[in-house]
């Protein structure tokens, strides 16, 4: 069953507030433009500003390119941006093997935490058409 609610405007904007590192663009499934407000502190203040009359676009867009199912998406991110190296997103979502690789090396010192930025929306996604068949 798909539903569309797969991603909150709540969320979206309390990751908002750590939107000058990206927190928000990379939860809404855009790492190009999070990784730009990574490097840029959300370009310099001013797209971090735009940003807070575009979430609701953005929640939108995610709700119909995402497929729901049992891992909320928003937990994924949350347990990801603030426990990301120690893993907790991946043993969330059954990936116990890596969850446990995470928490012993730093999220494979950062990069993996990176890489998990910019596919978790994804992983989530293929994680839940896998459990709705």
């Amino acid at each position: 069953m798909h539903r569309n609610d797969t991603h909150r405007k709540s969320i979206g904007y309390i990751l908002w507030i750590f939107g000058f590192i990206g927190a928000h663009r990379f939860y809404y499934g855009k790492p190009l433009s999070g990784t730009l407000y990574f490097f840029t502190l959300g370009l310099l203040g001013i797209g971090w500003i735009v940003d807070f009359f575009l979430i609701p676009s953005m929640d939108e867009e995610a709700d119909y390119r995402y497929f729901a199912g049992d891992i909320d998406f928003s937990l994924a991110f949350i347990f990801l941006t603030f426990l990301g190296i120690f893993g907790v997103h991946r043993m969330y979502m059954g990936k116990w093997i890596s969850g446990l690789i995470y928490l012993f090396t730093g999220g494979v010192f950062g990069i993996g935490v990176l890489y998990d930025f910019w596919t978790l929306n994804d992983q989530i996604s293929m994680e839940n058409r896998k459990i709705s068949l």
